[in-house]
Order: structure tokens, then C-alpha cells, then sequence
């Protein structure tokens, strides 16, 4: 509960806007006060008189209110609060927080306190997986900022993924949990978590690799840094490979990825998400090989890749206490996936069909069967994010 707790509830602009209006009726019903601060866009969507007829306070827009200013000043505003939430939080207001710029009230109260500050980010889903904005959040983050959601689904503006803002029923109990200063689930416990795929090479010009883009493994590792573990995040040459909160190993090929995960050990978790090459070619060529040396294709000589999975599943000491490893076929799923994890000797296994009519590389979304010691389990179509969430709760109630 939030009795004689007081809000500072920052309202940036975005259709997600109406939503604080839920919030401030939930922060007061579990005794909490709130003061609304609106930015100029934030008020296109919300009237400020509603606000302030919610919340029992003037809801503050300008700066430069002479009044307000002699009677509180926004140092003291931001002071006074013993949280301040940011929701929604636009990509506007979350790069002004990340760089130290105050050009209105809003932005001026969250640069001048001291105060824990929580954010619910609000964008278009283009816009959250922005390279400009994945620095902004981890800047935030390693800042001490808190961070809630962003929910997936369809967006206002037609697209669908990563972006819409939490819930107001989840941003309340994020408050809530601030203030009773509860453990995270995972706190304590160390985490290895590989991604994306790995590139072994022909020659220094070209490579045989696969189209895993590593968007799952980065999820997976978001989720369970998000519920307190330390995780080594090691990826191959993916377009998705910067999880927030993460200590991030890179990597090329499988025999590299192989040793890095042996550096990183002992874990209390082994997550292998990463689509490994099975072979690399045995004798790669020191210059580019040019096809006018040869009538026919140049034959290619491979040799087998380490199984990474198996070697750390069967560790007679130092295994982690849960490795998980990842199925990707194109077909006859189940009963590939069953033999690949009596095979491979790991706790869990996630399995899904990687046929290109799936979209499943590269996209949001995928369809996961799930094997365990008791069978196995059809988690149904998910996004990416959902099933790393899921996963996380999973290995989160294997420790308690």
C-alpha cells in the first residue's frame, strides 16, 4: 500500500496519455497522493483540468509559472515527491533524461532530484528497437532509472510489437514493490545466455552463417536481468544483440563462442538460444579465393563444430544446475525436438519451426513446444518478448 506516499506522475505526450488518468485513481486508492506535471504535447491528449479534477492538485504544465514557482519552485516539486513516474514516457522525454537536457517543466523536475525516478516507455515499436533509443534505455538503467514494460501488442498506429505502454494495474504494483523493497526472484543467481548465430569462414571475404537475428536470445536475457540475475550475454554477429542490463560477450565463430561460454562458467543457469554452426570449414583460405583459379567450385573440406549444449550438459563438475537449450527445425517438430533433448542430456528444451512461411527468423513472433524430465508442452503463438518472460518466471520458480 502508498499511504503517505506522494507521487510526482510526469505526463508526456502520446496516445497512452489517457491511461495516467487510471493510474492516479489507483495510486489514491492504495493511499497514495499524486501531482501531475503535463508536457505541452501531453495536454493534446489529456486535459489538464481533468487532471487536476482526478488528482485534487493543479495539474502543472509551464515552467515559467510565476505563481507556482514563488510557491513551490520545481527543484522543490521534484524534491518533495518520494517517487517520481514518467508515464507515458515518450522517446522525447526518455533521450532528455538520458542526456541531461531540461528544456520544459517535465524534463527540468526529472534532471533536478534526487528522487528514485520510474519510466513506462510509450512509443511506435520502430521506434522502442531504435538503436538511438536501445542506448537511451541502457543509459537510464545503468543511471538507476526503473523501468516498466513496454507491453507488446497492436499498436494505435497499426503495427504491432514492443512499445505500448503497461499497464496501469502494472505500473501500481511496480510502485508498490519500490516501496515494500522486495528481492528480485533472481537476484544473487548468474545467468549465460547465448544468441544469434555464429559465421564460420571460407575465406576473409566469405562465411557460412544462418538468418537467426538474435531478437529471441535478447529478450530472453532483458527478462532475466529484469528479475535480478547477472548475465553474460554471449552473442554471434546478430542484428539484435545489446540487451539492456547485460554484460555482453562477442563472438564469431562456434569454437569462439565455445570458449567464451568455459570463461564464463561456473553459472547457476545456461541458456543456449544461439543457432551454432554445426561444421566450419576445415582449411580456410588466408586470401579470397577468386574463381578464375578454377574450372569448377573450389571443394570445401568441413569438420564438426564443438556441441556446446552437450558439453555443458554432460559437465561431471561445474555443470550450471539449469541448462536450457533451443530446438530450430523446419518440420516433424515434436518428434525431432524429443529426440534432440534425450540426446543432448539438458533440463528444459524450447522448440519451434523455423520453415521460412513462420517468419519466425527475424520476426516478433514464434510458436514454442516446450520439453522438460515430465514431457512436453505447446506454449501456443507468442511473441518473442512473451516467451522470454515466460521462460524467466520459469527458471525464477526452479530456485525457490
Amino acid at each position: 500500500m502508498l499511504h503517505g506516499k506522494h507521487i510526482l506522475l510526469v505526463i508526456s505526450g502520446g496516445i497512452a496519455a489517457y491511461k495516467a488518468q487510471t493510474l492516479i485513481r489507483l495510486i489514491q486508492k492504495a493511499g497514495g497522493t499524486v501531482q501531475a506535471i503535463l508536457t505541452k504535447s501531453a495536454a493534446e491528449f489529456v486535459s489538464p483540468l481533468t487532471v487536476a479534477a482526478l488528482s485534487g492538485k493543479p495539474a502543472l504544465t509551464e515552467l515559467f509559472d510565476l505563481t507556482q514557482e514563488t510557491e513551490i519552485g520545481h527543484i522543490e516539486l521534484s524534491r518533495s515527491a518520494d517517487l517520481i513516474v514518467a508515464a507515458p514516457a515518450t522517446a522525447n522525454l526518455l533521450a532528455k533524461l538520458a542526456h541531461g537536457l531540461a528544456d520544459d517543466l517535465a524534463s527540468t523536475c526529472l534532471l533536478a532530484t534526487d528522487t528514485p525516478i520510474m519510466t513506462a516507455p510509450a512509443m511506435n515499436v520502430r521506434m522502442w528497437e531504435a538503436a538511438a533509443t536501445r542506448r537511451n534505455m541502457a543509459t537510464l538503467r545503468e543511471n538507476g532509472v526503473i523501468v516498466v514494460g513496454p507491453d507488446e501488442g497492436e499498436m494505435a498506429c497499426g503495427e504491432y510489437g514492443p512499445g505500448r505502454m503497461a499497464e496501469p494495474e502494472a505500473i501500481l504494483a511496480a510502485i508498490e514493490t519500490h516501496f515494500e523493497g522486495a528481492p528480485k526472484p533472481l537476484a544473487g543467481r548468474y545467468v549465460i545466455v547465448t544468441s544469434g548465430p555464429t559465421r564460420e569462414p571460407i575465406d576473409p571475404v566469405r562465411y557460412i552463417s544462418n538468418a537467426s537475428s538474435g531478437k529471441q536470445g535478447t529478450a530472453i536475457a532483458e527478462a532475466l536481468a529484469a528479475l535480478g540475475a547477472k548475465v553474460s550475454f554471449i552473442t554471434g554477429p546478430a542484428e539484435y544483440a545489446n540487451p539492456q542490463g547485460c554484460d555482453i560477450v562477442r563472438v564469431t565463430a562456434a569454437r569462439e563462442m565455445d570458449a567464451a561460454v568455459e570463461k564464463a562458467l561456473p553459472a547457476d543457469v545456461a541458456v543456449f538460444c544461439a543457432a551454432v554452426a554445426d561444421w566450419h570449414v576445415a582449411n580456410p583460405a588466408q586470401t579470397k579465393i577468386k574463381k578464375e583459379a578454377f574450372e569448377d567450385p573450389p571443394p570445401l573440406n568441413f569438420a564438426p563444430n564443438p556441441d556446446i549444449l552437450k558439453r555443458i550438459s554432460t559437465l561431471e563438475s561445474g555443470r550450471p544446475d539449469l541448462v536450457i537449450g533451443f530446438a530450430a527445425e523446419t518440420g516433424d517438430l515434436e518428434a525431432r525436438a524429443a529426440r534432440k533433448f534425450a540426446a543432448k542430456g539438458c533440463d528444459w528444451l524450447l522448440a519451434n519451426d523455423v520453415s521460412t512461411h513462420h517468419g519466425v527468423f527475424g520476426g516478433n513472433g514464434t510458436d514454442i513446444v516446450f520439453f522438460d524430465s515430465n514431457g512436453h508442452e505447446r506454449w501456443g503463438a507468442m511473441t518473442k518478448t512473451a516467451v522470454a518472460q515466460k521462460l524467466a518466471q520459469k527458471v525464477a520458480a526452479h530456485f525457490r
